[in-house]
């Protein structure tokens, strides 16, 4: 018998106690059928061709839970490309069928992940309320006449109600976030750039990020580490530089005096009291800072000139479709006509004059703890006034993007009725996105409100999220142990984590070795050359991890100290001589995953 809410940990033991994807997919199809809000999907999976995606799985994959996510349901949302499923970013008549998946679903599919269909959002990803779609308005899974927020709205409610065990959004303005808030649910919101948008349909390009839903913030995380990874494709992908936070003690800063708005809602202002007490417990110093220039930031999304980036991705459709469009995101998206480059430069200077005024905040803080969103609405009352009450969900989550911050959105509890959730958001600045994760994740674990719609489910141990210790062993990978490659699991699975991205001294070599599966691979020094270095990653492991991790290297593999190119030593992949007799060179691609991409521009 399967929980409520199908969140990872219970999955794979299911599986590892014998479970078949096979079972797992009539249970989804079961699901599905039963489901009494009609308006999650858009396009949902064929029953038969989720067999056969169960049955392509177990060909490749045999063994249980042989894949970081072996047999692992997840939903994607209606503006991420799915090959073989319509994208229609809510608008049937903007459809077309993409040929390839984008960047990210491909990379969770090799991780094992079935997808079980394309989820509802409002129109083109225009709106925080889930209510600006022609196929329904998806609703609370706790009360149906609540919007359940947008514009990643069905997708969040698929997580929330059991119907998948992730699932995909996305956020510009918030809409990663405040679906979380208002269905019980984690939401993760990378660093823009450390997720690539390759295949997801843009509402504003530059700062656009592909977000997760997940029933705790361990699963966020897993998945997120999945998805990431630089793609030349992507414009704006980024390498990442990981950023620190203390693993004890934390400078939390919170909202005081007129900046606390909730617009009447007593009840959410009293769960963000109480959030603020429990980060208090957790052992936090709670420093209140100014938000001013933060929401003056966020006010640029919508009343400034980055609204414009909404014309420029559907110029041409609304030239000659205009009439396709729900009223309230062609009235927002025709709005972008009165700004002309001029205001966008303009627009510009002042946010890099409001980034200046929020740095003397950052230094008081480490991060920001906020209201994901300061209240909610029935389906009515939006619908009645849909602008105005859509920027109230948007006050505390629209400058994260623009400010170049990562965000986790967790549950903060119900109200005194019990009825309707809310939810608080950890902000830290860009690449904090595996720091925040420890204390998100104790929040969430000491609020005990259950996961989506089972208020009374307990949180796994299995996906607590380790706080970082200085204890971990730290390890250079130059191959398949990549993020994004193939075999990254092994270090992700015994909780390892990515320290940053780098390059070797120029002493070294790279060799494609022959008759490995999966390919790899070899590194070797050569005092003698001088080259540029050869792009590496460094990982973290736990000691007990790293020593079954090292053991593990077949040979003609070994562990050896690697020379970075800013001098520092670390133990890493290095390859014995013998075997790079015949092997080609690759060093002038300057690492191995251009190499892969050169070979195979789609990988």
């Amino acid at each position: 018998m399967l929980p409520t809410i199908l969140d990872l940990a219970s999955l794979k033991e299911a599986y590892a106690t014998g479970l078949s994807p096979l079972d797992l997919v009539e249970e989804i199809i079961a699901r599905l059928k039963a489901s009494d809000d009609p308006a999650i999907f858009i396009t949902m999976t064929q029953d038969d061709d989720l067999r056969a995606a169960a049955r392509e799985l177990l060909a490749k994959a045999p063994e249980v839970n042989s894949l970081p996510l072996w047999g692992i349901p997840f939903a994607v949302k209606d503006n991420i490309d799915v090959a073989g499923l319509p994208t229609t970013a809510g608008c049937p008549a903007f459809a077309y069928h993409p040929e390839e998946d984008a960047t990210v679903v491909a990379r969770l599919k090799a991780a094992g992940a079935i997808v079980i269909g394309k989820t509802n959002l409002d129109q083109f990803a225009t709106g925080l309320n889930g209510t600006r779609s022609p196929h329904g308005a998806p609703r609370s899974v706790f009360d149906r006449n609540y919007v359940s927020g947008g514009s990643s709205s069905g997708s969040a409610v698929a997580v929330a109600s059991g119907l998948a065990s992730f699932s995909l959004g996305t956020d510009t303005a918030g809409s990663g976030r405040v679906p979380a808030a208002f269905n019980n649910l984690v939401g993760i919101k990378p660093t823009p750039g450390l997720v690539p948008n390759v295949g997801v349909v843009p509402a504003c390009r530059s700062v656009d990020v592909v977000t997760v839903f997940a029933a705790t913030v361990g699963d966020g995380i897993a998945v997120r580490r999945i998805m990431e990874g630089y793609d030349i494709r992507d414009p704006f992908s980024r390498h990442a530089v990981p950023a620190s936070l203390p693993s004890s003690g934390p400078r939390i800063g919170v909202l005081d005096g007129a900046e606390r708005e909730f617009y009447g809602n007593k009840e959410v202002e009293a769960l963000y009291d109480a959030a603020i007490e429990r980060a208090k417990s957790l052992g936090a110093t709670i420093v209140p800072f100014d938000y001013a220039p933060f929401r003056q930031a966020a006010e640029l999304l919508y009343n400034g000139p980055w609204v414009a980036e909404r014309l420029a991705a559907v110029k041409g459709f609304l030239a000659t479709n205009a009439g396709d469009f729900d009223p309230t995101v062609r009235t927002i998206i025709e709005g972008a006509k009165v700004y002309d480059a001029v205001a966008a430069f303009e627009g510009r200077y002042r946010l890099e004059a409001l980034r200046q005024r929020t740095k003397a905040e950052w230094e008081k803080v480490d991060f920001l703890m906020l209201p994901t969103s300061p209240t909610t609405y029935t389906v009515e009352e939006m619908q009645a006034d849909p602008i105005v009450k859509n920027g109230h969900f948007g006050r505390y989550t629209n400058f994260a993007n623009l400010l170049d911050c990562a965000a986790i959105a967790i549950p903060a509890g119900f109200d005194a009725n019990g009825h309707l959730p809310a939810g608080v958001m950890l902000v830290g600045s860009a690449f904090t996105d595996e720091a925040l994760a420890p204390f998100a994740d104790a929040m969430h674990r000491a609020l005990s409100a259950g996961m989506g719609k089972d208020r009374t489910a307990k949180l796994p141990e299995a996906s607590r999220v380790a706080p970082a210790s200085d204890d971990f062993v730290p390890i250079v990978v130059v191959g398949a142990h990549l993020s994004d490659m193939p075999l990254n699991h092994q270090l992700t699975e015994p909780g390892g984590y990515r320290v940053k991205i780098c390059r070797t001294d120029g002493s070294y070599r790279l060799f494609a070795l022959p008759d490995t599966t999966p390919p790899k691979p070899g590194l070797v020094r050569d005092p003698g050359f001088a080259g540029k270095g050869v792009e590496v990653e460094v990982w973290a492991l736990p000691p007990a991890a790293f020593a079954r991790f090292v053991q593990n290297i077949p040979a003609p593999l070994g562990v050896g100290m690697i020379t970075l190119d800013d001098g520092s030593g670390i133990s890493g992949f290095l390859c014995e001589v013998h075997a790079i007799t015949g092997a080609r060179e690759i060093t002038e691609f300057g690492g191995w995953r251009n190499y892969v991409h050169a070979a195979n521009p789609t990988a």
